[in-house]
């Protein structure tokens, strides 16, 4: 219960309206506070309960039914299997069995979280709508916020173009964190609309198309960001994606910024058997397609991609993917893709590819290819501090570890990254310090290139 506060008569006559105002936003910070309430969903649930820890609601979608902003909805742990009796609303061709369309506050976000130390799988192979996509969670509300729930299995149940999605946003200001989508061929988090939307330490892997157009999953990336509305911008930090059909971070048509920190792309394009699937770009930072036309957004939007990891991506690990204008690529670090940066551009008319310019391009290693850096005008970007420009000569015992297999090693109690020798620079490497000042925080005179900083 809440204690409100108590104003002696004395003091009463002289209060100024101000000090009404703070009382009365006091006294509904007070009153908001006290009636926030918890609610419970679980496997063995019943919507006819009250959605209490002891009688848990059995679904979502009850569970935002009595939602108010500022809420918890609690997520047991155990597994939810989906068929076709939880397709809540069907929209076209598309399936929504979570349409989540309720919105918070800024200060009072709806919450669905996995109850602490459980873990909450949905489990969704008998899900097989004819002819249809699936979207199962379906974000249309804003200031929402999805916490460590985990899908698998989702289908893709046409062979035209199609596409089915783990986790799809059409809202503002919502926080996907924890979420894991893997084993399954659809999408893993899809952003088609909205801005201030934050991916925060989601793993989305082994996810293939083999159903749809000629079954190499082309359209199957891990995560994606395609709002077409110039001014928005919606960011992906600590996020891993790999063993992915198509790429692992994809934001082609983007009208609005779209931001890429600490993350990890790895072996998309292959599946588990090492068979070439789709594009298999690690990073696929922005473009809009190479047909003739000059349909772009106003201005085009300058992508930000820093402290990124891309390994052994069947294509490029960094791509500028023929965007007609400039990013900025800073301290990431490139390692046995077929193409480690490539900067391919379009002109302005769209009439043609060309060489890509106005980037900046800071900080960068790469090791391990053939083909370190392709497709730039070097006079219209600027370029400091980046390995593919620096002459000194160096070995895989200049790092600490080459071990593939550690980018999936489970992650921190808190779901950041682990903390891995791979690719970090051993002590004796000419490369340490050999960053363009000033950098993002260091140990020695200068920072290190790449997106690790040697302690």
């Amino acid at each position: 219960m809440s204690v409100l506060p108590t104003i002696s008569s004395a003091s009463a006559p002289s209060r100024s309206r101000s000090h009404s105002r703070w009382l009365f936003l006091l006294l509904a910070s007070s009153i908001s506070s006290a009636i926030a309430a918890d609610f419970h969903v679980a496997p063995h649930g019943d919507d006819t309960n009250p959605g209490t820890r002891e009688k848990p609601f059995a679904s979502l979608l009850r569970a935002q039914q009595a939602m108010s902003p500022g809420d918890t909805t609690w997520i047991g742990g155990g597994t939810y299997r989906i068929d076709a009796s939880d397709i809540a609303r069907q929209d076209a061709m598309i399936a929504s069995v979570f349409p989540l369309d309720k919105s918070g506050r800024k200060d009072q976000p709806l919450r669905y979280f996995a109850t602490p130390g459980e873990r909450p799988v949905f489990e969704c192979s008998a899900l097989k709508p004819e002819g249809l996509r699936i979207y199962l969670f379906r974000t249309r509300g804003s200031w929402i916020h999805l916490k460590g729930i985990e899908v698998t299995g989702v289908q893709v149940n046409s062979t035209g173009h199609t596409q089915s999605i783990c986790f799809e946003n059409t809202g503002s200001h919502n926080t996907f964190e924890g979420l894991s989508m893997h084993d399954g061929q659809a999408i893993g988090l899809y952003i088609s609309r909205g801005t201030g939307n934050l991916v925060l330490n989601c793993d989305a892997w082994n996810n293939h198309d083999h159903t749809s157009e000629n079954g190499r999953g082309g359209n199957t990336d891990g995560f994606g960001s395609h709002v077409p509305h110039p001014g928005t911008e919606n960011t992906f930090r600590g996020c891993r994606a790999w063993l992915n059909s198509d790429d692992g971070f994809d934001c082609i048509s983007s009208g609005g910024t779209v931001i890429f920190e600490n993350c990890w792309a790895f072996r998309n394009g292959y599946d588990s058997k090492n068979n070439r699937l789709g594009d298999g770009n690690g990073f696929k930072a922005g473009g809009y397609g190479i047909e003739t036309d000059t349909r772009f957004p106003n201005p085009v939007p300058r992508h930000r991609i820093s402290r990124c990891l891309a390994v052994s991506n069947r294509s490029n690990g960094f791509y500028a993917n023929h965007h007609p204008g400039g990013s900025d690529w800073i301290h990431n670090s490139a390692y046995r893709n077929s193409t480690n940066f490539n900067f391919l551009g379009r002109s302005q008319d769209a009439s043609r590819d060309v060489p890509g310019s106005d980037h900046f391009i800071l900080n960068n290693l790469s090791y391990g290819t053939r083909h370190h850096l392709r497709e730039i005008d070097l006079t219209q970007c600027r370029l400091a501090g980046n390995t593919f420009t620096s002459p000194a000569k160096v070995t895989d015992s200049h790092f600490l570890s080459l071990d593939e297999s550690l980018l999936s090693s489970p992650r921190k109690p808190n779901g950041d990254l682990p903390e891995i020798p791979f690719l970090r620079l051993a002590p004796g490497n000419p490369w340490i310090d050999q960053g363009h000042p000033p950098g993002h925080p260091q140990s020695g005179q200068n920072p290190d290139p790449g997106a690790f900083e040697t302690r």
